[in-house]
């Protein structure tokens, strides 16, 4: 199992805080503020925005809320001055890292980001160092429990997913980025529960990190991701099943 798939599974098993739920609210209204600025305030029209609001409503996130983001990025109510901005570096192991963040601030940002690597054995590199690693696609998913593996991969096919693999409990489904939503429409449409969805980096080749080097790079990844300006953070690494066991 590997990369931001393997890691998303981690971060299911680990025990859920107050604090943590805070810090992905704090993620997703910086999504919704930043696909409505650049898309419209009209998630009809607007698939990136869609896809935030579904993930806020994925973590309870009151619609008020919601609304307010949305107001921010289209300009109706201030708050809206965020810019993306994307990262690249290495891992202990020599897995490659591709960060993506929402900021204010770009300088500090890069500062936080720095740190955090400098004290878990990771390093920044130059803009492309690692891009060329990774394909952007959707993800899709699906809680596996119960579902007949035959009959679901038979579904996302017909419905136009590009691959499917089980990782664990869970089916996940890439699609190409332009055939993300339509899958899902398809998905739903025949009664298949989507437990998430994204467009994440999915790297092409893998990296097996082993030993302290994946128990150092692991809480690199979680250092990243504690970070309010980080989005998300896209890895090449390939663990086994015991490592990621024990992470949860």
């Amino acid at each position: 199992m590997a990369g931001h798939s393997k890691w998303k599974q981690i971060k299911r098993k680990k025990a859920v805080t107050d604090s943590r739920r805070a810090s992905s609210w704090t993620k997703v209204i910086r999504e919704i503020t930043i696909a409505a600025k650049f898309g419209g305030g009209d998630p009809g029209g607007n698939p990136r925005l869609r896809t935030a609001i579904d993930a806020a409503k994925a973590v309870n996130m009151p619609a008020e809320n919601i609304d307010r983001a949305v107001k921010k990025g289209t300009g109706e109510l201030e708050g809206g001055n965020l810019e993306e901005v994307a990262y690249e570096g290495y891992g202990p192991g020599g897995a490659a890292l591709f960060i993506e963040g929402t900021t204010d601030n770009p300088h500090r940002t890069v500062a936080d980001i720095r740190h955090a690597m400098s004290r878990n054995g990771g390093n920044l590199g130059a803009t492309n160092s690692v891009a060329w690693m990774f394909t952007r696609k959707g993800q899709l998913y699906l809680d596996a429990t119960g579902l007949s593996e035959e009959a679901t991969l038979e579904a996302a096919l017909e419905a136009g997913a590009e691959d499917f693999t089980r990782e664990g409990d869970q089916f996940i489904l890439s699609t190409s980025p332009a055939a993300f939503h339509a899958v899902q429409d398809a998905l739903r449409a025949r009664g298949v529960a989507i437990q998430e969805s994204e467009l994440a980096m999915v790297p092409q080749n893998t990296v097996k990190v082993e030993g302290a080097d994946a128990e150092s790079l692991l809480k690199l990844i979680e250092a990243l991701e504690d970070l309010d300006d980080v989005s998300k953070v896209f890895s090449n690494f390939d663990i086994d099943s015991e490592m990621a066991e024990a992470a949860g």
